[in-house]
């Protein structure tokens, strides 16, 4: 029995493949209706056109406008049929130019037009690709107003292809601005108003405003009719919606507030999106629905505190996302690891809600090992904003081992976003209350942060020396000098020079914390003396801000409450002048005039922090009871500093200081 087909096999026959390339136009007018008819539906026939080279000859058909229209017509539906085929398919297409063509049609033919619609619709198709040819829309305002035009004007099926290709073509901030100039706000606005469909134009609309605090301002303040997008929005996010478009519109809303166009305690968002998110994370909404929700609101509630507890109240959302991350699909874990991050993140109660959902942590975990890295970094931010609970790390945290994963992740070659969130997961971890800092230590966390000191990232940089620093506060010798060994002085000048004054800060931090306890002082000191004081005097000569001069001073202080290592700063001049030059520092006053009076106050000044470090650092040296003393107060008020304290003593705006002072005089014997 012959098995019959009700199309011809192109891999058999090439008549009217050839038919195409005829001189006779109504033959080819025959080959592309046949054409057409034989690749709608299958996939295995469209890659056979492709392979047999009949796209360019397509393209040339559809572009000749000496040809009849019905032939072009033809020719692009043929087109946009073979572009709702494979990725490979439309890869293909691409690379032979079909999109730029598509685009070059419709900025030439009449926008109310049957071959325009086609145009589109293949454009629509070519786009909806995983990688989608952005390069072949130019930002060119007369083809942009034309297809906001279309999308305000165009037939249903126009206005939805134009809208949905716009949305994915708006990925930029120069695609933001050159569409919002074209009408773009206007035109979703039109969209919104039901005249066309609603979902592409909030897809639009939220493309227009993401992190765009421009075009979201023009977002706001644009009028269809009596009502601005955001009234509009507000209406679109009630239950009597359907799902996705009341999904859109709170993603829009969410969008103009992070630009900056809407406040947190705006209505539209305290009872609009945020209520409308929060009943989208529910059991009974569709799962992909909730996994955007979730992740929705996590950005709708990242930065701002009030937000943040207004959602962890509303509609019983910590039982939704616990149940969001027993869902089966990635995106749904990471919609919810998200959105515990963002509510966790300032507020203590709520993390501690969050620890006590039933299973989190058990979650947290898995989450960290899962297949799909976006979910591992998901539950890695999740584990950041607990990790800032004091109480959490020394209970929940080191009775599921959280270190664990976590350091398996960050020696595994992690990309850069995983390794700054997880780095920055270690300096919660490694505080000095927290249980997990010895485990860690003998997993090789020392190394592994001195290895991100050395990155070119400044995140990197900057959370290498912050964990170092935190491993080092109140730490045994062992530990200082494995981190003293593994760092190198080397490293640590090269830290200091840094273009991030953040990480100079914390190399500070870090040999202040290292110079602390008088046994480790003397220990460091006597194997790292030259370096330690070079480094000293590098910071307090250079052109650095007060803030890490103070720093540079309270290593100063540490070292002079050393037994031998004060001999270290009573050998060096240059330091010890610089020592006088800050306690003598004056700090500037201003006259505030009133209605009755004039009152005369000291004002902030960075130089009165030095004053105070440089003082601390005296009072370490000239302290009576320890060995040497008289030589050490000979010696320093010959330098001028008993004379810099006694004028402190009289100036009145060095009064928040008088008791150190008066303390620091106290220890000088027959010289006061």
């Amino acid at each position: 029995m012959q098995h019959l087909t009700i199309f011809m096999d192109i891999e058999s026959s090439r008549s009217y493949i050839d038919e195409l390339y005829s001189p006779d136009l109504v033959k080819v007018m025959e080959a592309l209706v046949t054409l057409k008819n034989s690749v709608i539906g299958s996939n295995r026939q469209k890659t056979s056109v492709i392979q047999q080279g009949v796209v360019p000859r397509l393209l040339q058909l559809m572009s000749d406008e000496a040809l009849d229209t019905n032939i072009r017509l033809e020719a692009t539906i043929t087109i946009g049929s073979l572009a709702k085929g494979t990725p490979e398919n439309v890869t293909s297409l691409v690379e032979q130019g079909t999109a730029i063509a598509l685009v070059e049609l419709l900025k030439a033919v009449p926008i109310n037009t049957k071959l325009a619609e086609a145009g589109l619709c293949a454009l629509r198709s070519v786009f909806l690709h995983p990688s989608p040819p952005i390069a072949a829309l130019p930002t060119d305002m007369r083809l942009l107003t034309r297809l906001t035009q279309i999308a305000r004007e165009g037939t249903p099926t126009a206005r939805a292809c134009v809208v949905r290709v716009l949305s994915i073509w708006c990925c930029g901030s120069g695609e933001q601005a050159a569409l919002a100039a074209a009408g773009g706000c206007g035109a979703a606005a039109a969209l919104l108003s039901g005249g066309g469909p609603a979902c592409p134009a909030l897809d639009l609309l939220t493309a227009l405003c993401f992190e765009n605090p421009n075009v979201a301002q023009v977002a706001y303040n644009t009028r269809h009719g009596d009502k601005t997008i955001p009234e509009l929005l507000s209406s679109l996010v009630s239950r009597e919606k359907p799902i996705p478009v009341a999904m859109g519109a709170a993603r829009c809303l969410t969008f103009i507030h992070r630009a900056g166009a809407l406040p947190a305690d705006d209505k539209r968002i305290v009872f609009g999106a945020l209520p409308c998110l929060a009943r989208l994370c529910t059991k009974e909404m569709p799962e992909d629905i909730r996994a955007k929700a979730a992740e929705t609101l996590a950005y709708l509630a990242e930065v701002d505190t009030s937000l943040q507890r207004l959602a962890a109240i509303s509609n019983h959302l910590m039982t939704s996302l616990a149940d969001i991350v027993n869902c089966p699909s990635a995106a749904a874990k990471q919609g919810a690891f998200k959105c515990f991050a963002s509510l966790g993140a300032n507020d203590e109660d709520i993390r501690k809600k969050i620890i006590e959902t039933h299973g989190l942590m058990v979650h947290v975990v898995n989450g960290m090992n899962n297949p799909e890295a976006y979910v591992r970094l998901a539950a890695v931010r999740c584990l950041h904003s607990l990790s800032r609970s004091v109480q959490q790390l020394r209970t929940t945290f080191q009775d599921h081992a959280v270190w664990r994963p976590l350091m398996q992740l960050l020696t595994d070659s992690p990309d850069i976003e995983l390794l700054t969130v997880g780095s920055s997961t270690l300096c919660n971890l490694l505080l000095e209350f927290s249980p997990a800092k010895e485990p860690m230590l003998d997993q090789g966390a020392v190394e592994m942060l001195c290895n991100l000191t050395k990155r070119p990232e400044a995140a990197l940089r900057l959370n290498g020396i912050w964990a170092l620093m935190n491993m080092a506060f109140q730490a045994e010798q062992k530990v200082k000098q494995r981190i003293l060994c593994c760092l190198g002085t080397e490293q640590m000048f090269r830290l200091l020079g840094d273009s991030d004054t953040r990480v100079i800060m914390k190399t500070l931090g870090l040999l202040r914390n290292l110079l602390s306890t008088r046994q480790h002082i003397d220990a460091i000191m006597g194997e790292y003396s030259s370096q330690v004081m070079q480094a000293v005097i590098v910071v307090l000569e250079g052109s650095y801000p007060a803030e890490v001069k103070e720093q540079a001073l309270c290593i100063l202080g540490n070292i002079g409450d050393g037994e031998k290592a004060k001999d270290l700063i009573m050998a060096n001049e240059d330091v010890l002048r610089k020592l006088v030059d800050y306690l003598a520092k004056v700090i500037s006053w201003v006259k505030i005039s009133t209605f009755s009076d004039d009152i005369v106050r000291a004002q902030a000044h960075p130089e009165s922090k030095l004053q105070e470090a440089a003082l601390f650092v005296a009072c370490n040296l000239v302290w009576r009871a320890e060995p040497g003393a008289h030589a050490r107060q000979a010696r320093l008020a010959d330098l001028g500093v008993l004379r810099a304290l006694k004028l402190l003593r009289a100036r009145h705006d060095a009064a928040h200081l008088h008791d150190k002072v008066k303390t620091a005089l106290a220890q000088f014997n027959e010289f006061t």
